[in-house]
Formats: structure tokens, sequence, C-alpha cells
């Protein structure tokens, strides 16, 4: 039997168990497909040919900033570059794009983490998105490591830790494989004596009371349905190649792995597909 379902692809969204098992859905439209039942079975999406912007709805020949059309990618605070380079945020400088939409995500507590995905990395992340974050990128391992008052101020620390850590995931090592546990607790702790007197120094500047250091925090461990790895990553591109089909082998961050081929199903936010399995 051939199971189909069609609509706007987002972002999978994720739940992570007691155990640290992670339960996987698909969002099609106003559909929440469970899919981790479809592992061991021959899945296809095939792009239907429309991109609609998940903001105002657009049509669009592109996807900009995952999911967005040029003129909201230009214009809305969401798609500016400090998303990507917080420490370099100009809300005090008067020229927030949404001066509201910034105080309501920006100005709320957020986490500098460290993550063990194709090896150790720094990050940063809203209080509300752990452990959505690390789930993500396809973390095994995550642990908070300082809790701040705004976006800016955990950029800030992270530019300082970056000098010593990555910033980024290798993604083609991250999906062949899980990396053996590390002692992030330990990893920190020699992170932030190397830092400590540029740490100090942005204490003075934020304030002290601005950096609360967690020092008790405990390794989250993560585990992703995954029967098996690729050997050799082949990424699929959904705009070459609109029908892509396969058998599920797991799912990792935000990718589907198949036994032809991976797919990073936030890369192609708001396209229309049509999902189908066999069942």
């Amino acid at each position: 039997m051939t199971f189909r379902q069609s609509g706007h692809l987002l972002k999978m969204e994720t739940s992570v168990g007691t155990d640290g098992s992670v339960d996987y859905q698909l969002p099609l439209d106003d559909q929440r497909l469970p899919l981790n039942q479809f592992i061991g079975s021959t899945i296809s999406i095939e792009h239907l040919g429309d991109i609609h912007c998940i903001h105002c709805g657009r049509r669009s020949k592109k996807s900009f900033a995952q999911g967005y059309c040029y003129p909201c990618f230009i214009s809305l605070p969401q798609c500016d570059t400090c998303i990507m380079s917080p420490e370099r945020c100009h809300f005090h400088a008067g020229t927030c794009r949404d001066s509201a939409w910034g105080e309501k995500f920006c100005f709320t507590d957020h986490f500098v983490y460290l993550s063990n995905t194709s090896g150790v990395k720094v990050g940063i992340t809203r209080g509300d998105q752990l452990p959505t974050r690390w789930v993500d990128q396809g973390a095994t391992q995550g642990l908070p490591i300082f809790r701040v008052k705004n976006r800016r101020q955990a950029g800030l620390i992270e530019d300082r830790l970056r000098q010593h850590v990555a910033d980024k995931t290798q993604w083609q090592r991250m999906l062949k494989g899980n990396n053996e546990d590390i002692d992030l607790a330990a990893f920190r702790d020699e992170l932030v004596d190397k830092c400590q007197t540029d740490l100090s120094q942005l204490a003075e500047e934020c304030g002290i009371q601005a950096m609360q250091y967690l020092d008790q925090q405990k390794t989250l461990h993560i585990d992703f349905p995954v029967q098996d790895f690729p050997e050799k990553v082949k990424s699929f591109n959904l705009d070459k190649q609109p029908k892509i089909e396969g058998v599920l082998q797991g799912i990792k961050g935000q990718y589907l792995i198949l036994d032809t081929g991976v797919i990073n199903i936030r890369k192609y936010t708001a396209y229309d597909v049509e999902f189908s399995a066999e069942v």
C-alpha cells in the first residue's frame, strides 16, 4: 500500500525522550507526519514546482534564508545578518529592522553551549530552544555552559570561545556516523580557562550579573533513529532533481538518510512537495 501526503515543507519537528531517543515529524502545511515509522521503507519526495514564502505566502522562484521570498529576505529582522552573526547586533544603534521583534526574540535568555556533532563545537540558542537546537544540528551530546540576558551577549561570548574551538559542523562527517562520546564538562573547563581574560573583560562590559557560568550542568546524550549510515554522502538537490526516492535508513539532524543519498529538509523549507511511502 502506498501512503501519500502533499504540502509545503517546514523543518522537521522533534521531541527527545527520557532515554535520549529522537522522534521526528515532517510538517506539510498543517499536517504533521510521524517519520520514524517509515525507517526501513521506500519513500519518495517530489517537488511539485511551487515555492511560497513562509512569512507572506508570496509565490517565489527561489527560497531565501530557508523559506523566504526576496522582499521578505531583505526586510525582515529574522533574515538580518546579525541572526547568523549575533555579535554584530545593531539594536543599540537604533537600526534594527523591527525593534518589537528584536525585543521579543533577541532580548530574552540565551544559552552558549558545547555540542558534539562532527567534533566539539560552540554555539548559541534561545533559552527555549534546547535541546531542539542540538537535535537540528545532529549533535549526539550537548552541554549549556553560559546563560545570558540577550542574543548579542551570547554572540560576544561565542566570538571569544571560537578562537579555540570550531563553531561549524562538518555535515558530511556528521552523517557518516556518530562520534565517540566526549567529556564536554572537562572540555568546557579547559576552554573557559583559556579564555578567562577575554571573558572577564566581557563580564565587566556587560555587567557581572549578565553572564551566568553553568558549571553544574550535565551533558545530554541524544540517540538518533538511524539503521545504517552512508559510507559516502551524496546530497540530493530538489531544484535539479525534483523527485528523489530510496529506502529511508535513518534521520539525523535535519537530514533524511536514504540508501540513494541524503536530503536536508530544512534547506527546502516552503517547497510544495508530495511525500509518499510504501507501507
